[in-house]
Order: structure tokens, then C-alpha cells, then sequence
């Protein structure tokens, strides 16, 4: 696909700390299934000079882009001084497709949007990287999350062009087990709804609020912190009724496709040919990849400059969204920048 390339040239030294937004069109997208888009929207945001050091960051399901530049994961990156200050890296957040402000089934299509995958998410965000900004080779890829699953994905099919990939709070093993399972839940308790209409939906099906509080609550947190949290059933009850009582902000045909891209996700066949140097960081207490099962572990060493980068678990770290916090790994990334050519 011969795209046109850009320039994000003329961005002066005071403002390489403030996210600049762009959207980008990509004619007669094709996904894995054969369906087609005739024009598939990007949108995705940079902070720091074109010339520094390019730096993708990847963010994860129901999130978009700006999720990685509020002050728990951004501001603890990309400001002076920090591991990746924006005065000396060219760092690209991109929407995935289906979030944010990147082409999504709620732009209209609903359930007639073409049903993507993880591999049809990454292979947009190659092109948007190589084609659209015409960069030849990044200089760390970060993902959290679904983010994580994207940065296994490109350490594997593209490993002349990553030199550091840092998967968090994900695995490289195929999507299976209780995560599988829990998320097959969320996406029948919608379809199920008789108000969701096979996608056509005048107001948002009851169920969709509901299914999404119970999947966070079975998913995330953390077992210490909601124990501290809600030591009592009256917490416990109180926490829950905050919860339900906060108004949806999700769209249930975005939130289907969503989950549902993540069934065919599998990135353990080819982990011995990475190349790049990766860090894997997983909190003890995420519900979603239970240290009992040792997955990391046998994965990681097939990777040949892999390492693991546990984090303990604690009242203060929260679950899966532990990762989301870059106080708690901020250093290790900083001594892997220092020691990776």
C-alpha cells in the first residue's frame, strides 16, 4: 500500500510537552475477514520533536489514547527529565480502530461495522508508524493492557524495527480460560438483551451498565485494595451502589467489538524470534493473569532478551490497572532505556 508520508515538522521547544492531535485516512482498509472499509479513520496524538527518538505507545480496551497522557502513565514519562522526556523522544498515541476517535462501530455502522482483530488493529498501527510518518525503526513500543497483547504482536512481525518492547498486564499465550470466559459473559449479556436489537438500539441496553460494573469489579481492583476499600458489606454495598449509580459512558456496539477482537489474539508461536530487548510487567495481583498459572514465566523464556518485572502485590496497587501506574516500574524502564544500544 503506497500511502503518502507526513511531516510533523515546526514544533518549537515549548511546546513538545503539549499532545498535538492528527487524523489520518486510510482508503479501502481490507480486514483479516475480507470485509472492507472504503475510508478507515485514525486518530492519534504526538508530543516531542519529529527528530527524537520515536517511542509508540499503546493503550488498552474501552481506553483510548488519552488514557496514556493523564498523570499517572504521561505525566510520569513524558515531562523534563522524566524516562521519556518529549525534548529528546517523538512519541505517537494512536486511537486503535474501534476507539476513541479512530473509525467505530457507533460512528453509524453498528453492527455492520466489519468485525476486526488484534492483528487488523496492529497492522493499521504499522502504517500509520512506517507509511503515513515514514519512520524505518521505533525505539521502544509500550502497550498496556490490550496495548500489551498489540506490543507482543509487534515485537513478533516486526522485529528489525523494534529495538525495546515492554508488554504490561498482558501474556503472549492465547486468549483462553477464565479471561476468555469473562469476557465471553460481558458480550452475551448484551446480546442477549432483548433492548440491544441486534445492534439497532434506540437507548443503550440495560444490561450493557450492568455486565460492564460486574466484569470491572471480577477483573480489576485488586484483591488486598478492595478488601481495604470495603472491609465491611456496607462498603462493599456502598462501593457497588457508586458504581451503578454512575452514569454508562460505554456504547454497547463499541464495547462488543471491542472484547470481541481479543478471541483470536495468539502471540506464542514466534517469541524466539524477537529481537528487541523486552520487559514484561505484570502486578502479583492481576485478575486476569494469575501468577499460579506460570504462563509468563515458560513464555519468557523463549525470548531471547526477555525479562519479567513483577510488581508485589498491595492495598495500594490496584489489579490489572496496576500497570496503568507508572510509578511502579518508571525506574525499571528508565535502566532498560540506559542499557539498550
Amino acid at each position: 500500500m503506497n500511502l503518502p508520508r507526513v511531516s510533523h515538522s515546526g514544533v518549537s521547544r515549548t511546546d513538545v510537552y503539549q499532545p498535538r492531535q492528527h487524523d489520518w485516512t486510510l482508503p479501502d482498509f481490507r480486514f483479516q475477514d475480507g470485509q472492507a472499509l472504503p475510508a478507515l479513520r485514525l486518530h492519534y496524538a504526538t508530543l516531542g520533536d519529529p527528530a527524537g527518538l520515536p517511542v509508540l505507545a499503546l493503550h488498552g480496551t474501552l481506553q483510548s489514547g488519552t488514557a496514556l497522557l493523564g498523570p499517572q502513565f504521561g505525566g510520569e514519562l513524558f515531562g523534563p527529565g522524566q524516562p521519556l522526556d518529549a525534548r529528546r523522544h517523538f512519541i505517537i498515541v494512536p486511537d486503535a480502530i474501534g476507539t476513541g476517535r479512530s473509525s467505530k462501530p457507533s460512528d453509524g455502522l453498528r453492527a455492520r461495522f466489519p468485525n476486526y482483530g488484534y492483528g487488523d488493529m496492529v497492522r493499521a498501527q504499522h502504517l500509520l508508524v512506517a507509511e503515513h510518518l515514514g519512520l524505518a525503526r521505533l525505539r521502544l513500543v509500550i502497550g498496556n493492557s490490550m496495548g500489551g497483547m498489540h506490543t507482543w504482536m509487534w515485537a513478533q512481525q516486526h522485529p528489525d524495527m523494534v529495538d525495546i518492547a515492554v508488554p504490561m498486564a498482558s501474556l503472549p499465550t492465547p486468549m483462553a480460560g477464565r479471561n476468555w470466559m469473562l469476557r465471553r459473559m460481558l458480550c452475551e449479556s448484551i446480546r442477549q438483551d432483548p433492548a440491544w436489537q441486534g445492534g439497532d438500539y434506540a437507548r443503550q441496553p440495560p444490561s450493557l451498565h450492568l455486565a460492564a460494573t460486574f466484569f470491572a469489579l471480577a477483573t480489576n481492583g485488586g484483591d488486598l485494595a478492595l478488601q481495604h476499600q470495603a472491609p465491611t458489606r456496607a462498603l462493599a454495598d456502598a462501593l457497588v451502589d457508586a458504581r451503578l449509580a454512575a452514569p454508562p459512558t460505554a456504547d454497547a456496539n463499541d464495547m462488543l467489538y471491542q472484547w470481541e477482537a481479543s478471541g483470536g489474539y495468539d502471540a506464542s508461536q514466534n517469541l524466539e524470534s524477537i529481537r528487541a530487548a523486552v520487559l514484561a510487567i505484570l502486578s502479583d495481583d492481576d485478575e486476569r493473569y494469575p501468577r499460579t498459572l506460570g504462563l509468563l514465566e515458560a513464555a519468557i523464556a523463549r525470548v531471547p532478551r526477555g525479562r519479567i518485572l513483577r510488581i508485589p502485590a498491595s492495598t495500594a496497587t490496584a489489579g490489572h490497572a496496576t500497570t496503568g501506574q507508572a510509578r511502579w516500574w518508571k525506574q525499571a524502564l528508565t535502566q532498560l532505556l540506559e542499557e539498550t544500544p
